[in-house]
């Protein structure tokens, strides 16, 4: 298993991760329809334009055949509540490979290239009921609030987790 640097066209294997690794994680969170809309090919028309946009960051983790099994990525956005901040935007795996590590070496990458760029916020949004949030609060990130937003028709609680100092995150926690 290896994690690399995505390029676009690692776009088509991210858009399957993507849709497969939604239907399994939120399966039970969000409604059944919205989940059985998620297409391929929208996804992958979605991640050739992450891909192409030079202000994300993406990684992907490949299993020993070289298909994509995880992807991470990291953006900036314009409403970041705090200065010299980023956002853990995406950190999904295919559930086969679930409990491998494969998780946490994706967050050590990415959480390496936050300490590059000398980021000393990071924040990540995760539905309450995805049971990986508590992934993340193992490796330090603390809840700072609660929300509500709407997919597919349903209102659910999305929780704000930050992490402080990446350096100690690294050193302590990976």
């Amino acid at each position: 298993m290896i994690v690399r640097k995505a390029t676009i066209q690692d776009a088509k294997g991210i858009g399957k991760v993507h849709v497969d690794s939604w239907r399994t994680t939120y399966k039970h969170i969000v409604p059944a329809e919205y989940l059985s809309k998620l297409s391929y090919e929208q996804r992958t028309q979605l991640w050739t334009q992450q891909l192409a946009d030079k202000t994300k960051y993406v990684l992907v983790a490949e299993n020993e055949l070289g298909d994509i099994i995880g992807f991470t990525s990291a953006s900036k956005r314009d409403s970041n509540p705090t200065p010299n901040s980023n956002y853990l935007e995406t950190l999904y795996l295919l559930e086969d490979y679930h409990g491998k590590g494969i998780g946490k070496q994706l967050l050590k990458a990415i959480f390496h290239y936050f300490h590059e760029k000398n980021y000393q916020t990071i924040f990540v949004e995760v539905l309450a009921k995805n049971k990986t949030r508590h992934f993340y609060e193992h490796y330090g990130a603390n809840l700072i609030k609660s929300l509500e937003i709407t997919i597919g028709g349903k209102v659910v609680e999305e929780l704000v987790y930050e992490w402080h100092d990446i350096e100690e995150t690294l050193e302590k926690r990976m």
